[in-house]
């Protein structure tokens, strides 16, 4: 499946989320993580452009980014996207509060309470750091919410086959997840089970 995307436009408050017009009318797959984990690089990646754009200033992305996904070519593709893409802000480097919900800006949470459109949230964790108590705090949050999620780990080709096992696995035991995709922006591994997924869940 080929998709052309298309930068739609950036939010910092629940009035400026993608109206239900036949052009936004799509359903939504939303990245999530801490900053600097690679949400924008992994968009990138899996869309095969550089739409997102990509700092390595943690904490750059401070509104929730809409791309949307055109199934077909840059010549002629539909006018209703299949998928659309939001990259959201990314939390834990400015201890702003204790709390996911307070840490970041209000919209967030509204957005991941109340937004009807939104059919999966892709949670990344960082396979090179050991498992951190606010990724839990947000794949917990999700549950509670009964968000569909998958987590990844991102950042998978600076480690070794035995230590990128064993990340995994601790991973998966902090977090509680019964499943990682270990994938990586640079080498590209792990983006077609990452795609598969993606596409299962949201149909």
């Amino acid at each position: 499946m080929r998709f052309v995307p298309k930068f739609l436009l950036s939010a910092m408050a629940p009035a400026h989320f993608p109206g239900t017009a036949k052009t936004y009318d799509a359903p939504e797959v939303a990245f999530l993580g801490r900053s600097n984990v690679g949400k924008s690089s992994l968009i990138n990646a899996l869309l095969g452009s550089k739409e997102a754009k990509v700092s390595s200033t943690p904490g750059r992305t401070r509104a929730i980014n809409f791309f949307a996904l055109h199934e077909g070519t840059t010549q002629k593709f539909s006018q209703r996207p299949s998928l659309i893409f939001a990259d959201l802000p990314g939390y834990g480097y400015a201890k702003i509060s204790k709390s996911i919900s307070a840490e970041w800006p209000t919209f967030i949470e509204p957005y991941l309470n109340e937004r009807d459109q939104l059919a999966l949230c892709v949670c990344l964790v960082d396979t090179n750091i050991p498992p951190q108590a606010n990724d839990t705090q947000l794949i917990t949050a999700l549950r509670q919410m009964q968000r569909p999620h998958v987590v990844v780990g991102t950042k998978a080709d600076r480690l070794g086959g035995n230590q990128l096992t064993k990340s995994i696995a601790a991973l998966k035991k902090a977090h509680g997840e019964d499943r990682i995709i270990p994938v990586s922006s640079k080498t590209e591994d792990g983006m077609k089970a990452l795609w598969a997924e993606i596409v299962s869940l949201v149909q």
